[in-house]
């Protein structure tokens, strides 16, 4: 493989529009540059447990629901170290689990890992000290995804700051931000994403809400939007089409859209009271989800380009000139959907399972219940070689039949607690559990 250290910018360029040099060489970021679909590699594993079609394990010191990502030899991920005692995360959807900050030190971390043997190539500290902020039991010190370019890699705590290194782990520049109030005290979520020569952070809190962007080189804020809107948990999407680009943030006031410059191009009012799901785009349609599991009105809405102004619907409608479609219940609260083929799957975090058509909305099938035997689903599901990917709280992944039919192929098990979504690279899949890395292949 040639050494990205001597790849031009123009190719580092090219990879980042399609990170296609061989099958999913790369996934540079949150549910990858596919919205979580992978290119089709007869490679690419289908069964696994925590001893077979595993490569290698490696231990994760501390916490953290990160996902990891891939560049070349590259694994990127982070985790927070408490050096008292730590509360074990229970699975399942609950209230009461809000935690006050502990006293003891804790050590904010960001990782290398090794693609080909899971050790360690770098490890640096980029923060310690008694957290400042609680947090929900379920959630960690350490949930936002980094990002990587193939030139740098950036890693974001909501409540900390983004911290930026090359890939040898020199460090390049750092931005302290926060810390920030959160609803209820449970934390923060959302992740980095890079576009271009920028670095675009959404922080959406309880005191002032805002969404930055950042010279990726230097680390200047090229500009701050404040946002009217309380915690959220949506990463951000830089949408791009027909020469325009958006950077598109999901909302429990609105969703909204921005120019490369910060400014506002389109808004859509109603969401649920918390949004999670990052929004997505594939067959030219931008898809939105926000179903917090206590509102009467979870919806999905899928959106053509060119819209500018409010695009909300009137009451008693379901599109309009921007929307295509929306389905006013369909909204999972944690995982992502995803577009697989021609086909809109949604993944519920109690279990359930639906199929719609991507472009019309229709119903393909209504709610299947994947496993009596699950415990809830955070991790948001992926696609490859005809198969869709449900990974459990439990550890446990099933695979479910990709088409207009619903059928559970079957279930692999890690044997661990996890939240975080996979990364798919080189005929490997790399999970994170609630303690270790694995990376699966056959």
């Amino acid at each position: 493989m040639i050494r990205r250290s001597l790849l031009s910018a123009a190719i580092v360029a090219a990879a980042l529009a399609s990170p296609a040099a061989g099958p999913n060489e790369s996934w540079p970021q949150f549910r990858g540059a596919s919205a979580g679909v992978a290119e089709n590699d007869p490679t690419l594993p289908d069964s696994w447990s925590a001893t077979s079609n595993i490569a290698w394990t490696a231990s994760v010191p501390g916490m953290g629901w990160s996902s990891p990502v891939v560049w070349g030899d590259h694994v990127f991920l982070t985790s927070v170290v408490n050096t008292g005692e730590t509360e074990a995360p229970k699975p399942g959807l609950y209230f009461g689990g809000e935690r006050p900050p502990s006293a003891s030190p804790h050590r904010w971390m960001v990782h290398d890992i090794d693609f080909a043997t899971g050790k360690p190539r770098w490890t640096k500290e980029v923060h310690g000290g008694a957290p400042s902020q609680p947090r929900h039991l379920k959630n960690s010190y350490a949930s936002e995804t980094p990002v990587t370019d193939g030139e740098r890699v950036y890693f974001y705590f909501g409540s900390v700051g983004l911290f930026v290194f090359d890939l040898k782990g020199t460090p390049v520049w750092s931005k302290p931000l926060g810390p920030f109030k959160t609803r209820n005290g449970w934390g923060t979520a959302a992740s980095p994403v890079v576009h271009r020569d920028r670095v675009y952070i959404v922080n959406d809190n309880d005191e002032q809400s805002f969404l930055a962007a950042y010279d990726k080189r230097t680390g200047a804020e090229a500009w701050r939007v404040n946002r009217d809107e309380g915690t959220n948990w949506a990463t951000p999407f830089v949408w791009e089409h027909g020469g325009r680009t958006e950077i598109v943030t999901s909302g429990t006031g609105k969703v909204r859209s921005y120019g490369v410059t910060g400014r506002l191009l389109w808004e859509l009012k109603g969401m649920s009271s918390i949004s999670i799901p990052t929004p997505f785009d594939r067959h030219g349609l931008l898809f939105i989800s926000s179903g917090y599991i206590g509102d009467p009105q979870r919806p999905a809405y899928a959106i053509r380009p060119g819209a500018s102004g409010d695009i909300s619907l009137k009451p008693g409608e379901t599109s309009n000139e921007f929307i295509v479609w929306s389905m006013p219940t369909a909204a999972p609260y944690n995982p992502t959907p995803l577009v697989y083929g021609d086909h809109y799957y949604t993944l519920f975090d109690r279990g359930f399972f639906t199929c719609h058509d991507a472009k019309t909305g229709k119903e393909v099938y209504g709610r299947q219940r994947i496993s009596p035997d699950a415990s809830g689903f955070t991790a948001s599901p992926w696609a490859y070689n005809g198969k869709i990917f449900a990974l459990s709280e439990d550890g446990d992944t099933y695979v479910i039949q990709a088409g207009p039919e619903f059928k559970v192929l079957g279930k692999n098990s890690l044997g661990e607690m996890t939240l975080a979504t996979p990364a798919i690279s080189r005929g490997s899949l790399v999970i994170r559990t609630a303690s270790k890395l694995f990376r699966v292949k056959r």
